[in-house]
């Protein structure tokens, strides 16, 4: 769940058990004004990809407990309805905390069959913070600029100046917006939503959000249920996790998918020439990362750059090939070029990362409660790193601010829910920003949901992405509100799509570029 190489990051324990039906925030969420009263002023903004695209912005208050205090915008995209009948607006979001959503409801529009979106006033937004939406957060412009020291802090000088790099960048959020962190988290984000619903004039809205957008809609469908028409959750947060117990949980399925890597490139031996024993494979990669932590590729693909250009690997497939490609030039030929451009490619981090990591931090240190004791942090990412190397502690020093957070916590919502209607749940049995034991435990908190299960699919984000299965299933509910229903445990199963196969020679010299939906979804969580 991170943006860029964003992944749910982190470590294990102490949030499990604390949750509260509704939270203070949320207490007089029913009651209290909203923006009903709005008007949205939608003016053209089309792309080439999305030429019916529209914009807007929205005025909500920073404190939705104070609704005459402080405002702050929203911005908002739509592409709207055509069909002579509409279903209302349908919100959606790709994942973060942090991922900007203007984009995602022309993909959203243009990918679902045109009978089902015409339907729909397809509505996507930049969360508060985020984007276009003003304020937008940037705590340290250039927090990751390479080269950063090892992830893995194997002496107590790395495991120092990492931990004085988490350290600033809280304090520098605490320094540049201390004002809006206490309103920057989840059920803020919620009642926002509800704003959008007002002002666009309808009682009910449906959403359809992928990865911490599914936590999203599991919170709005929990502070708002009678306003919920339709829910589809794809890429499952497990609520019961929020947030660091989440990150560990990420971090042994991350390294199950960098192994599925190593087993594909094994399987491709004659084109990489590296070894047809996964194992090996293995061991050859982390002895490229042990020399790319004494001698950086390019000047700026270090150890802990190389974990960030290989993580997005864990998120989707389709850039496996890239990936096989950088580290087989690397080992084979001496040639840190490819590598350097698919750090470029997919782990780089610019101004719009910058911007998503403060929402990312901002969001889960204040939604939950982290430990504030670094002793805890140490012990249990030793642990997991003891058992799934790959991602611990990247994902750890991803996280570390938390530790160091200057806003207090909240407890995270219940989303246990029976007032809901019929609800679709989408997951893949081996994602590794969500893992799938999310999706089975929203299943069951969820009364009158529907789990549909991409049996042996790794890939984070499964619907819209080719699987017509899944998008079958996902196009009837949005027409007519039908779900599968098998009595079980698992509604209905899609086989997963097929893995890829390497890239023919003319492909190899292109970047790598990825679906549409993983550069928006792919590296939030």
């Amino acid at each position: 769940m991170r943006k860029r190489a964003a992944v749910l990051c982190g470590a294990v324990v102490v949030v499990a058990g604390s949750f509260t039906a509704l939270p203070a925030d949320a207490s007089t969420a029913q009651t209290s004004p909203t923006a009903s009263a709005a008007k949205l002023t939608w003016k053209g903004c089309g792309t080439t990809d999305y030429p019916t695209l529209q914009c807007a912005s929205l005025k909500v208050p920073l404190d939705h407990d104070n609704p005459h205090g402080r405002q702050i915008t929203l911005a908002l995209s739509r592409v709207p309805h055509t069909a002579r009948k509409s279903q209302g607006p349908l919100l959606v979001n790709p994942g973060g905390p942090g991922g900007s959503g203007l984009s995602l409801a022309g993909f959203v529009a243009s990918s679902l069959p045109k009978s089902v979106a015409s339907q729909y006033d397809v509505i996507g937004f930049d969360p508060r913070g985020v984007g276009q939406s003003k304020p937008a957060l940037d705590c340290k412009p250039g927090y990751f600029n390479p080269v950063r020291p090892d992830s893995v802090p194997s002496t107590p000088a790395l495991e120092q100046a990492n931990l004085t790099r988490a350290k600033s960048f809280a304090a520098a959020c605490g320094q540049k917006y201390a004002g809006l962190l206490p309103y920057i988290n989840t059920i803020q984000a919620v009642r926002d939503m509800d704003s959008i619903r007002a002002a666009t004039g309808a009682p009910k809205t449906s959403y359809f959000g992928y990865s911490y957008g599914t936590y999203l809609g599991a919170v709005y469908a929990k502070l708002f249920p009678e306003r919920v028409k339709r829910l589809v959750l794809d890429s499952i947060v497990d609520p019961t996790g929020v947030w660091y117990d989440d990150n560990i949980s990420q971090d042994y399925a991350f390294n199950a998918r960098h192994q599925a890597l190593m087993a594909w490139i094994a399987k491709y031996d004659s084109t990489y020439k590296l070894g047809t024993d996964p194992a090996k494979i293995e061991a050859k990669w982390y002895a490229m990362r042990k020399a790319l932590a004494k001698k950086p590729a390019g000047g700026k693909v270090g150890a802990s750059e190389l974990e960030d250009t290989f993580i997005p690997g864990g998120y989707y497939n389709g850039y496996w090939p890239y990936l096989a490609e950088a580290f087989a030039a690397y080992v084979n030929d001496h040639n840190s070029d490819p590598l350097v451009e698919a750090y470029d490619n997919f782990a780089a981090v610019d101004a719009s990362g910058d911007n998503g990591y403060s929402i990312y931090t901002s969001v889960q240190c204040r939604d939950a409660a982290w430990p504030r004791d670094w002793n805890q942090w140490r012990k249990d990412n030793w642990a997991v790193y003891d058992k799934a190397p790959f991602m611990a502690w990247n994902n750890a020093w991803y996280n570390a601010p938390c530790a160091f957070w200057p806003t207090h916590y909240k407890h995270p919502v219940s989303i246990a829910n029976h007032k809901l209607p019929p609800v679709l749940l989408f997951q893949a049995t081996n994602d590794a920003a969500t893992p799938y034991e999310g999706g089975a435990t929203v299943h069951r908190l969820l009364a009158r949901s529907s789990f549909v299960v991409e049996q042996g699919g790794g890939n984070h984000g499964i619907t819209l992405s080719g699987n017509a299965c899944l998008d079958k299933y996902l196009a009837d509910y949005l027409a007519s509100g039908q779900v599968p229903r098998s009595g079980g445990q698992i509604d209905a199963v899609c086989p997963k799509l097929p893995d890829p196969t390497p890239l023919s020679a003319k492909a190899a010299t292109t970047s790598a570029g990825g679906s549409a939906l993983h550069g928006m979804v792919g590296f939030h969580g």
